[in-house]
């Protein structure tokens, strides 16, 4: 009988956690704070809390995973990411997505990205082998402002920013690996990946 008792108790274990990765790049410090204040700006004007809540950043990737592939993840990606230089980034003025009733600042040239997110297809193989499915890679970068907004909302809401103008640059030398239980969930850091000096920001 004891020794049935410790095998239930063995079943009460707690199954493998599961964890949404993301890995973002986040804008130099000077255009953080205006993306930060420009975010607080919206939701006091508009109502709407949730702008506010996310910290500015461009999403790269998404991915699921356990957290025992955290090793092994870190490693390709370090690999990956180290190969690929770091490059600019202008942002001008402001756009949205109708489908997500998204409203975001616009990112000019999205090919060092698209390029950065091809390069990152290679991990799908282990993400598959360990029965999750493909990596949500980067198609259209932006930063966002606010989004999953009302359509009254939205609608208002991008007519103002159509008139508002927002220019900057910054230079993208590294990327954040972030993860979380759910999107409810505090991001918390796992790892830091640099890109290689670009032969402009040696020159």
């Amino acid at each position: 009988m004891e020794q049935d008792l410790f095998f239930l108790s063995d079943l009460r274990f707690e199954p493998p956690k599961f964890f949404e990765y993301l890995l973002v790049v986040h804008p130099n410090e000077e255009i953080f704070n205006q993306i930060k204040t420009e975010k607080e700006n919206f939701s006091s004007e508009y109502n709407v809390s949730i702008a506010k809540k996310t910290l500015p950043h461009i999403t790269i990737a998404n991915f699921l995973a356990k957290e025992t592939m955290e090793e092994t993840l870190i490693k390709w990606m370090h690999k990956i990411i180290n190969s690929q230089q770091s490059f600019d980034v202008m942002i001008n003025n402001f756009s949205g997505f109708p489908s997500s009733k998204t409203v975001y600042a616009r990112i000019q040239n999205h090919e060092p990205f698209k390029q950065l997110a091809a390069s990152l297809k290679i991990i799908n193989t282990y993400i598959n082998d360990n029965g999750f499915p493909n990596a949500k890679l980067i198609n259209h970068p932006h930063l966002t402002i606010a989004r999953s907004l009302q359509q009254s909302v939205y609608e208002k809401a991008i007519m103002d920013y159509s008139h508002k103008t927002f220019n900057a640059s910054f230079m993208v030398s590294e990327l954040i690996l972030l993860k979380r239980m759910n999107q409810f969930d505090k991001c918390k850091q796992v790892s830091i990946f640099k890109l290689a000096q670009s032969e402009e920001a040696v020159c």
